[in-house]
């Protein structure tokens, strides 16, 4: 197995000042297996949902290369849910409902076929949970990518710092960044977040782009100017996705190639962007990818 995802799948509902939905498919580990499901043909996603899920998604998912014997379907219980409403200026968002549901207890139990997988992805998950499934790992991936948020930076911290110990890549924003390091300057805090273990970190500047340290290189990939922005949820975990699927598909993991898929996750995020969920993602295809990327080159490439 190339590539393992450990995350949410799970229902979404969303307004934005450009319209709204009612319940569509959402959740971190949907957006990344898709995601990177460009890039590579044998992943496994580790998740679980509820009996109200519908099969046709899972079958989906499936037919783009995606095991899903790692989703676990519970009877009787329903799928975690998140609503949210974002401001004008899409940056900002409140949430609106959460209900945990069949995610309160999850215990991820990661599929003997991907105990060996040569990448692994772990989302935005409590980091007891996380380390959980890195310890199943028959023997340690090539790489380990990780992302988190400040709600964990705040009631389970030493946790958090703990599972750090035992990953590569972590994958956060810059407020995010700042929290973990108790620094302002990001150039300092991702000194101080990769003494905590992650040689290599990522900070993600919404629409201005996002930020590669590793060792003493330092990489920056702009965001893509869009004329519409109609729907920023799932972004994060897209870039996620396409960033692990470029690496796992390349194989060698340097610093060129860690730049490369930077680029191939921003552009599979800015086209996640342009309408609602997961909709746009499923309209594109590696030539479309191809052509965001060389807009990217096109936007940066310049000479002295």
């Amino acid at each position: 197995m190339k590539l393992a995802t450990v995350g949410s799948v799970a229902f979404d509902a969303i307004e934005t000042p450009f319209g709204k939905t009612d319940k569509i498919v959402g959740g971190a580990g949907t957006y990344i297996a898709l995601a990177s499901s460009f890039f590579v043909k044998e992943q496994s996603l580790i998740s679980v949902v509820g009996e109200d899920f519908p099969q046709d998604v899972l079958a989906e998912l499936s037919s783009k290369g995606v095991d899903i014997n790692g989703v676990e379907v519970k009877q009787g219980e329903k799928t975690f849910f998140w609503s949210g409403r974002y401001h004008n200026d899409l940056n900002t968002r409140d949430t609106l409902v959460t209900e945990l549901n069949v995610l309160a207890d999850f215990k991820p139990v990661v599929p003997v076929n991907a105990q060996n997988a040569s990448f692994l992805m772990l989302g935005n998950l409590s980091p007891d949970v996380q380390l959980s499934v890195i310890q199943q790992m028959k023997q340690r991936p090539q790489l380990i990518a990780m992302d988190t948020m400040n709600f964990w930076m705040d009631i389970a911290l030493d946790s958090l710092k703990e599972t750090l110990k035992h990953i590569d890549v972590l994958i956060i924003n810059d407020e995010e960044a700042r929290q973990l390091s108790g620094v302002y300057s990001l150039r300092k805090a991702a000194k101080i977040i990769r003494e905590m273990g992650p040689s290599i970190l990522i900070i993600k500047k919404g629409e201005h782009g996002a930020l590669l340290f590793h060792e003493q290189h330092i990489f920056y990939a702009p965001a893509l100017p869009l004329e519409e922005v109609f729907d920023p949820t799932g972004a994060g975990d897209t870039f996620a996705g396409g960033f692990m699927g470029y690496l796992a598909a390349a194989e060698r993991i340097d610093f060129d190639n860690m730049k490369r898929a930077i680029i191939a996750g921003s552009a599979l995020a800015s086209f996640c962007v342009e309408k609602f969920g997961t909709q746009r993602l499923k309209e594109i295809t590696m030539a479309d990818i191809q052509a965001r990327m060389q807009e990217f080159v096109s936007l940066s490439t310049f000479q002295l």
